[in-house]
């Protein structure tokens, strides 16, 4: 059974090489499930969610697309997707997705897997969530102020309305 309990030594995270990448398209209908209390997205008529766009491009472009698992126990919890953005005037590294299951939630692991992102990409990040999705600013907001005693800045997108998280891991 899952301990709530912050037991880092059982807290995992890592690339996730070609012949593994079924463990994060699987991965994926579970985060689109959850996606769709703040979106308006449905399954196909086969009851799955259409692919991820992009997702295969995480395993050809290596040098700037990093797909992490992210386990509890060596088992899978939830994963990340950080594009690294060449040539960028604000930002070095996007974080495009992170996902933890709801039976590790609230246990430190997104904490835990998001500080170690940050402390391995060292740069200037982007963190982006939904407008209506007001439990994932909460965190973010949390999670990225403890990384950076609050040095960070969040800007709105006038047009979507999302809230985005700028700040370096760079000098940490």
């Amino acid at each position: 059974m899952f301990s709530r309990d912050k037991n880092t030594n059982a807290m995992g995270i890592r690339l996730v090489p070609g012949k593994q990448k079924n463990v994060i398209e699987n991965l994926m209908q579970f985060y689109l499930y959850d996606f769709t209390q703040f979106l308006d997205i449905d399954v196909t008529e086969r009851g799955d969610f259409a692919p991820y766009p992009g997702l295969a491009e995480y395993w050809i472009k290596r040098e700037t697309r990093f797909p992490y698992l992210i386990t509890y126990d060596n088992k899978p919890a939830g994963f990340a997707l950080i594009d690294r953005l060449d040539g960028e005037d604000e930002v070095d590294f996007y974080l495009c997705e992170f996902f933890i299951m709801k039976k590790y939630r609230r246990s430190g692991l997104g904490t835990w897997a998001s500080h170690q992102l940050f402390d391995r990409l060292r740069g200037r990040w982007k963190v982006t969530q939904v407008s209506t999705n007001t439990p994932a600013q909460a965190f973010w907001r949390k999670t990225i102020g403890a990384y950076t005693d609050n040095q960070y800045t969040e800007r709105v997108d006038p047009e979507r309305g999302n809230p985005s998280q700028y700040f370096s891991s760079a000098n940490i």
